[in-house]
């Protein structure tokens, strides 16, 4: 069973605006810059569907140029990208390749040339929460998700060179999980991926680029994506709520600490720890500040909204939300606040949802007391009902609409809270499926292409969402449809919303008169 690292649900810690958009599309371009065998000189990106609509509006141009920069996800850099791109030396420039239903919703061409004069294309395409996929090299199809250490080797198509390639990687004890070879003609070029389950050392590239037969080989590095990890009946993993539910019944464990276990089982107890730690502290940071300092968003149509949410009088907060919830929303409009001005972020499970998940669960926890291990342990179960959702249903608002982000946020956050407040892990699914049944069918529709209006507002709905789902679970309120059919629910439906509603911001709020009109004045 392959595995989904908690902080590919919690994360990427990122700049704004949007995890599939900008976080994803800069580490495509990452790793299209590293199939070059030296430093991209010129760079032109064509962009498909999603992408070519919303590019300019979710800082997919910024994110794509910085990424064959180098720059990480979380660099506030990425902001002024087209400006180091030029100190750089790096030419770059944009194509709208329209709408292709063939192609996944955001995909990308990345045509580069380097400083040895070597050309390389390459089609990426985000799938959302940060995560990416290359589809094709050089026009070769190819399936390069980096859930394993990745070999790429470029060669003449002739008798021998298969044999010799395994055997270097043999001499140096490296197992080869999967191999791949595509070629474009008979006797011509051909291409070769070997997932391994480690890299050989750097040395081995050297030696390959020696032969004659061998035209390019390089590593494959996908920023962000987790070691797959193959566990034979193992206790720590799960692939359904169902299979989640066995596992807490059969340790005596709640959700998040057989995630948490799941987690340490991939990549080490003190490292879980400590990025789980990293998650909580940038979370406190991005649902405060902007509250005590707010901005104008990058598009304009956002700003100060935190602010007011968290000032509301203690009259209106006891008639309506209520303290505590009231405080839940004013921390999730801080967040897509923060994220609209291409501040630090921390994706759960996208960009576009990520107010709901730290909004409910920091706010229940000031309010109980509880301290970071608790906190913690409630990030975890988010993380567990998120990879769920991710791998049985869908995360991104270009697949699934708006459902797929705040809905998939709403049920993480409303499991996280009702074993919090004390649940068992049955009420928690419980919470997870009323939260995505309420939200059913909510459309993506960005104005302008910015995540903006109606996104903020819509994590305050999230958040809702969460705290009804959560009470009714408590109180012992049983949905009709479990966690995992509700989840394939939420995939049908997605894919019968036109891609008008599916985060093109060619339908829904975006294009209402006033809409418009606001964002004709977009910056």
């Amino acid at each position: 069973m392959p595995s989904l690292s908690a902080f590919e649900i919690l994360g990427p810690v990122m700049v704004g605006p949007s995890s599939s958009h900008t976080a994803g599309a800069l580490r495509l371009a990452r790793v299209a810059a590293s199939l070059c065998p030296a430093r991209v000189l010129r760079v032109r990106f064509t962009l498909y569907n999603s992408f070519a609509h919303t590019y300019r509006g979710h800082g997919t141009d910024r994110a794509l140029v910085a990424g064959i920069l180098g720059f990480e996800t979380d660099d506030e850099r990425i902001r002024d990208a087209f400006a180091h791109a030029e100190a750089a030396g790096l030419a770059w420039s944009f194509a709208v390749g329209g709408d292709d239903a063939r192609l996944h919703p955001n995909t990308v061409d990345i045509a580069m040339e380097d400083a040895r004069g070597i050309e390389v294309e390459v089609r990426g395409e985000s799938l959302g929460g940060g995560r990416v996929r290359v589809s094709r090299i050089n026009g070769v199809d190819v399936d390069i998700s980096g859930e394993y250490d990745t070999l790429f080797v470029a060669h003449r198509d002739e008798p021998g060179v298969l044999a010799a390639l395994t055997v270097l990687l043999s001499e140096r004890h490296i197992n080869i999980a999967f191999m791949r070879t595509y070629r474009t003609e008979r006797g011509g070029r051909a291409y070769t991926v070997f997932e391994l389950d480690e890299l050989p050392p750097e040395d081995l590239l050297d030696e390959l680029e020696c032969r004659s037969s061998i035209y390019t080989a390089t590593y494959v590095r996908v920023p962000g994506a987790g070691p797959a990890a193959v566990v034979a009946a193992a206790d720590e993993f799960f692939d359904t709520g169902a299979e989640l539910l066995a596992r807490c019944r059969a340790h005596g464990m709640s959700i998040g600490a057989v995630m948490a276990v799941r987690e340490a089982q991939l990549g080490g107890e003190r490292e879980t720890v400590a990025r789980m730690a990293r998650v909580l502290r940038v979370m406190r940071e991005e649902t405060t500040e902007p509250i005590v300092s707010p901005q104008r968003s990058l598009g304009g149509l956002i700003g100060g909204e935190a602010q007011l949410a968290a000032h509301a009088g203690t009259a209106l907060t006891a008639a309506l939300m209520g303290e505590v919830q009231t405080r839940a929303v004013a921390y999730a409009l801080a967040v897509l606040e923060r994220s609209a001005t291409m501040g630090v972020i921390v994706a759960a499970p996208t960009a576009g949802s990520a107010g709901v998940v730290p909004g409910s669960v920091l706010a229940v926890a000031e309010h109980r007391g509880f301290d970071d291990h608790q906190v913690m342990d409630a990030l975890f179960t988010a993380a567990a009902v998120g990879m769920l959702l991710t791998q049985n249903a869908c995360v991104a608002g270009a697949e699934g609409g708006c459902q797929a982000e705040v809905g998939s946020a709403a049920a993480m956050a409303a499991a996280a809270l009702v074993e919090m407040l004390g649940g068992e892990p049955e009420n928690a699914l419980a919470a997870a499926s009323l939260a995505l049944s309420n939200l059913l069918g909510l459309v993506c529709d960005p104005v302008g292409g910015l995540v903006e209006v109606p996104c903020q507002t819509r994590n305050a709905i999230g958040v809702a969402a969460a705290f009804s789902a959560a009470q009714l679970a408590l109180s012992g309120v049983e949905p009709l449809v479990p966690f995992d059919e509700m989840a394939r629910v939420m995939l049908e439906v997605g894919r019968a919303l036109p891609a008008s509603l599916r985060e093109t911001a060619r339908g829904g709020v975006a294009t209402a008169p006033s809409a418009c009109a606001a964002c004709a004045g977009c910056r």
